[in-house]
């Protein structure tokens, strides 16, 4: 898949395209309907299909300090959207002097004479331009001055215990802020995943027996409510960021109450691992969460807790992940 950022950066040999707008945030179900329909019509048409999305997250320019929660990092959100047959991704800067654009100059300048859209799909709720004053109705009437059709999507639902549900990426990250991984999986289509690089931590999961790849991820990231989770964690492609291989792993978030610690950590203990992954760009990826974070009387006590947990990680992940339960196994050494 292409990819740049920035309009001046456009291939000029490109030719018209099918485009598709938004944040994409997550590229929960929804944003996979939505895609799955813009690839179809590039299909259709002959043409590449493009997503055109937006850093940084356009709230923290309009309202300064209301930056969300992010799900996806711009790399893991290329190596989706590839997956589902995007041709092509341009990353706009989202700006104060962007954000002030009059609609109908976006249109020209952006998806006319930069992006030569020749059809543009979007959700049904989409809103563009100077305050939000850009709608889908106004976006088919500059395309039938400007040449390209519009399609607007309508957004994919879900039914809980609670009722239908839209599937949106505010929802998802309530379910990841409650440590809710199984109905964020659900929206999403797989486990949330946070991405950072292992930095040293203080090692004391090694002196228990465990120890663990202390993961630092980027400011704004979606990370679960404190807990012990099951999961995994994915070695990244230096260079693209595109997962690589994904082990099992027993997750905790939090401050180590145990131990009096106060710095909000993730750390990752790979079953069965031995090496070393210090300095490696990782996905932490979180399927369910077996308890909340606890405060034990002694070490003895934390370590059978950690014996528990990664006992319960064995068995969650081997469906998760294609392994085999091993419950006698000997913790490995990272």
């Amino acid at each position: 898949m292409l990819r740049w950022r920035g309009l001046e950066a456009t291939p000029g040999d490109l030719g018209r395209t099918v485009v598709t707008v938004g944040m994409y945030d997550g590229v929960h179900r929804g944003h996979q309907e939505l895609i799955g329909t813009a690839v179809r019509r590039a299909r259709s048409l002959g043409r590449p299909c493009l997503l055109l999305t937006f850093d940084p997250h356009p709230s923290e320019v309009v309202r300064p300090g209301s930056h969300p929660a992010i799900l996806t990092s711009l790399d893991r959100k290329a190596e989706l959207v590839a997956a589902l047959g995007v041709d092509a991704m341009c990353v706009l800067p989202f700006t104060p002097e962007f954000q002030r654009l009059a609609p109908e100059t976006f249109t020209h300048t952006v998806l006319v004479e930069h992006l030569h859209a020749a059809s543009v799909v979007v959700g049904e709720n989409f809103t563009y331009g100077h305050r939000a004053a850009g709608t889908v109705t106004t976006l088919a009437q500059e395309g039938r001055r400007f040449g390209f059709t519009v399609e607007g999507v309508s957004l994919a639902g879900d039914s809980s215990a609670d009722g239908e549900i839209t599937i949106s990426s505010t929802y998802v990250r309530a379910c990841v802020a409650a440590g809710d991984m199984e109905a964020a999986a659900r929206a999403l289509g797989r486990p949330h995943r946070i991405e950072g690089v292992v930095v040293r931590g203080e090692r004391r999961g090694r002196e228990l027996g465990y120890p663990t790849a202390n993961v630092q991820s980027p400011p704004y990231t979606a990370v679960p409510a404190d807990g012990v989770y099951a999961g995994g964690l994915v070695l990244l492609d230096p260079r693209t960021g595109a997962s690589v291989r994904t082990s099992p792993a027993a997750v905790s978030v939090g401050t180590n109450p145990t131990f009096q610690g106060s710095r909000r950590t993730v750390e990752a203990y790979l079953l069965d691992f031995d090496g070393d992954l210090y300095g490696e760009h990782v996905g932490v990826e979180f399927v369910q969460r077996l308890r909340p974070m606890t405060t034990f009387a002694g070490v003895d006590e934390l370590v059978a807790a950690m014996d528990h947990d990664v006992r319960r990680t064995r068995e969650v992940t081997a469906s998760a992940y294609g392994t085999a339960p091993r419950p006698d196994a000997v913790p490995g050494v990272g």
